[in-house]
């Protein structure tokens, strides 16, 4: 696959995502403190970013680099993505049900405050997301549907 092929690929992704996270050009140059003219570059195929840029990038949209990269449809990443979120989501809802309900919970060495509590879920929100990414099954490249 060509430079020019991989450019294109990227731009369509990159705009599909844009448009379905109501992401402007904008917010992603104050975001990832690049240009304006890069950005463009960016959704119109013209180039593609570098690998720093790149993974800023897939982090920014909250998706996965191959997502930006690959032919596959990005609206399956997106998809996937609000899949992951609403997993996180029903286990903060599991255990923020036990933590309103223990008694005797302390939180340096206080008795635990609903503000407390919100800030238990959401250290557990950050850490269950980033166990989800690194336990991803890995699928051998002879095996992918690409």
């Amino acid at each position: 696959m060509s430079e020019a092929d991989v450019s294109k690929i990227f731009a369509a992704n990159l705009k599909q995502i844009m448009v379905s996270k109501n992401i402007k050009q904008t917010d992603i140059v104050r975001a990832l403190g690049v240009a304006k003219g890069t950005v463009s570059g960016w959704c119109s195929g013209a180039n593609i970013p570098r690998t720093d840029a790149l993974s800023s990038l897939s982090n920014y949209l909250g998706v996965q680099l191959s997502d930006l990269l690959s032919k596959k449809s990005p609206a399956d990443a997106v998809s996937q993505t609000a899949r992951k979120e609403k997993d996180i989501e029903k286990i903060l809802a599991q255990a923020r049900e036990q933590l309103m309900d223990a008694e005797g919970l302390m939180f340096d060495g206080e008795p635990a405050s609903p503000e407390a509590i919100e800030s238990i879920l959401s250290a557990m929100k950050i850490g269950i997301a980033m166990a989800k990414e690194e336990n991803k099954k890995y699928i051998p490249k002879k095996y992918r549907k690409d």
